[in-house]
């Protein structure tokens, strides 16, 4: 049986679990993301994120400092600030938080459902799942 959070919150943490967070189990979209930007956050040949409403999404009180990359007022990724794990991307004018599946600690509910960004992924990463795959974002 998957793990799960208290009631319908999950609960996610930092490499070091300086910083913790918890977010509603009701994630919009999931998505594996292959563009150079999520590639270089993450170390790794894609980002698998989960969008949600940013209100959904809250840090733990008294956990450490976060780091922020990029424009605090607009698109940016909030990190721990101690062992600099990617924990979620703010985007969509600020309205959603992209949060890093791999800093949850609780199962979510949602998979990811397709491959973005594929005309720039890693050269050296095979896609073998049956999931769609998308040059760049898909359109509506």
């Amino acid at each position: 049986m998957p793990e799960r959070g208290q009631g319908d919150r999950l609960s996610g943490s930092c490499l070091c679990g300086q910083v913790r967070y918890t977010v509603e189990d009701r994630f919009e979209y999931a998505m594996n993301c292959h563009c150079s930007q999520c590639r270089r956050a993450t170390g790794s040949a894609f980002k698998a994120f989960a969008g949600i409403a940013l209100g959904r999404l809250a840090l733990v009180p008294g956990t450490a400092r976060t780091m922020i990359h990029g424009d605090p007022t607009a698109t940016h990724d909030v990190h721990c600030g101690t062992c600099g794990s990617l924990l979620y991307s703010v985007v969509r004018d600020g309205a959603y938080a992209h949060v890093a599946m791999g800093t949850l600690v609780d199962t979510p509910s949602i998979r990811p459902s397709m491959h973005i960004f594929v005309g720039s992924k890693a050269g050296w990463y095979e896609i073998t799942d049956g999931l769609p795959q998308h040059e760049g974002l898909p359109s509506d």
